[in-house]
Order: structure tokens, then C-alpha cells, then sequence
């Protein structure tokens, strides 16, 4: 049987390669406003990935433009339960509009980080997606709080590893103010994903191996070599037989 993965990537923030990048990718994570985008960017990335039929998710974000959602914040339960539920709601909202299903969530930037160390922020994003649609799948890193949060909810998880991130000891990703956060070459790029897809390990800073297992890569849209990676790594998984598809 042939080894299918899902390869998304972050969208609707502003950036001109999103077109570019949507013909490689098979799941879109749209921005909904509160990091980047807005009610007629989210309208145009589900338009751009009808056309490539590539499935759609909400990439909801703590209210922070300025700093593009990558800046911790404290919110009491109550708060983050409605940012939450507004932000998957918008991207819904408009997808239904254009006859569009949204398929999955994945949190953005610091709130992603928060949920998977923090089963308290975990829950919460859990249990509002199971609020709107417990159809809806949640990708998050996998072996952390986000993964059992979206089990203890009896919502499908999408473990994800991503393409251009290092990871640490612990598995978590290297913090982004560190030298090494970034992998900036598209062939240590694919190495990682190829490791990962066929050993169910990661290879941290360390170099020690971590067991990882995967079910969707991303490959972060603001990222400077985001083209030239979404491009390196989907030909070097057509090479090894291995179908792109959306997380099932």
C-alpha cells in the first residue's frame, strides 16, 4: 500500500506565493484575522484552493497583528473560548458561502506553542472546535498536551512535523529566538521529512533521534524559501512513491 501524507501550509497572511505554493500542497491553514488577513483574503484562499482542491482549516490566533500571533498572551478561559469559536466560525462562515466544507483547525504561532505545553489552553481549543463541528480535525505537534486534549474530546488529531522548524531534546520546536529555530535549506528540509515519514523519528538540534510519528507537514507560508521548499519536497516525496492527500 502506498504511504500517503498531507503537506499544508500557512495562508491567507498577506504573501504573494500563495498561489504559487497551492498547486504542491494539499491542506491550506487560512489566516482568520486576528495575526493576518481578512474577510476578503479568507474569501480568496478558499477560492485559490477550490481550485487546486486542497482542503481548508482555520488557523485561528491570539489578537496580535502586530506581532503576527507569535507573541505569548495571558487570557482567562472564558476569552480564549471566543476568539476561538469567532475565528473558526468566520472561516466557516465563508466557506459555506462558497459551498466550501472546512476540514480541520490548527492553531498559530504562540497559541499553537501554549497548546501544546499547556493542557488548560489544549482543552479549551478542543472543546470549542467540538462546539462548531466535531467533524473537524485539530493538528497539532504530536506526544504533547494538544494530543491529548483533542482525544480526551473524542475530536481526529492530524500529528504534525514540520519542514522547516528544528526540534529540540524534548521534541518541541527549538525556539524561534534561537540560531538554529530555522532549517533555511530545502534539501536538510526534505531529509527531515523523508526521516520522519519512514522512521517515525526526528533528529533533534542534539542530534538525538525522537520518536515522531505523522500524519501532515507543514511548510510555513512567511517563510523566506517557502517556494523553493514546498517545490523540493513535493517532487522528493513523488520520487519515493509517496501520495500527497489531505489528512483523513
Amino acid at each position: 500500500m502506498a504511504i500517503r501524507i498531507d503537506l499544508n501550509c500557512d495562508m491567507g497572511e498577506g504573501y504573494q506565493t500563495d498561489q504559487l505554493i497551492m498547486p504542491f500542497i494539499s491542506s491550506a491553514n487560512i489566516a482568520c484575522g486576528y495575526h493576518a488577513g481578512d474577510n476578503e483574503t479568507i474569501k480568496e484562499t478558499i477560492q485559490l484552493a477550490q481550485q487546486y482542491g486542497v482542503a481548508i482549516g482555520a488557523h485561528p490566533s491570539y489578537q496580535d497583528r502586530a506581532g503576527f500571533g507569535r507573541r505569548a498572551m495571558e487570557m482567562n478561559n472564558d476569552e480564549l473560548h471566543k476568539i476561538i469559536v469567532e475565528q473558526i466560525n468566520l472561516v466557516k462562515t465563508i466557506a459555506d458561502s462558497l459551498g466550501q466544507q472546512l476540514k480541520h483547525v490548527k492553531p498559530h504561532g504562540a497559541l499553537y506553542n501554549a497548546s501544546a505545553s499547556k493542557y488548560s489552553i489544549a482543552s479549551i481549543i478542543a472543546a470549542a472546535i467540538k462546539s462548531i463541528d466535531p467533524s473537524l480535525k485539530l493538528f497539532g505537534m504530536p506526544n504533547t498536551a494538544s494530543e491529548r486534549a483533542a482525544n480526551n474530546e473524542g475530536i481526529a488529531f492530524c500529528r504534525e512535523v514540520f519542514c522547516d522548524r528544528s526540534y529540540t531534546d524534548e521534541g518541541m520546536l527549538t525556539p524561534r529566538a534561537a540560531s538554529n529555530a530555522l532549517i533555511n535549506g530545502s534539501d536538510q528540509a526534505l531529509l527531515q521529512v523523508l526521516q520522519v515519514i519512514k522512521e517515525n523519528t526526528v533528529t533533534s538540534t542534539s542530534g538525538k533521534k525522537i520518536s515522531m510519528k505523522v500524519d501532515t507537514l507543514c511548510i510555513h507560508g512567511d517563510g523566506l524559501h517557502a517556494l523553493e521548499f514546498v517545490k523540493t519536497i513535493s517532487a522528493g516525496l513523488e520520487k519515493e512513491n509517496i501520495i500527497i492527500a489531505a489528512c483523513t
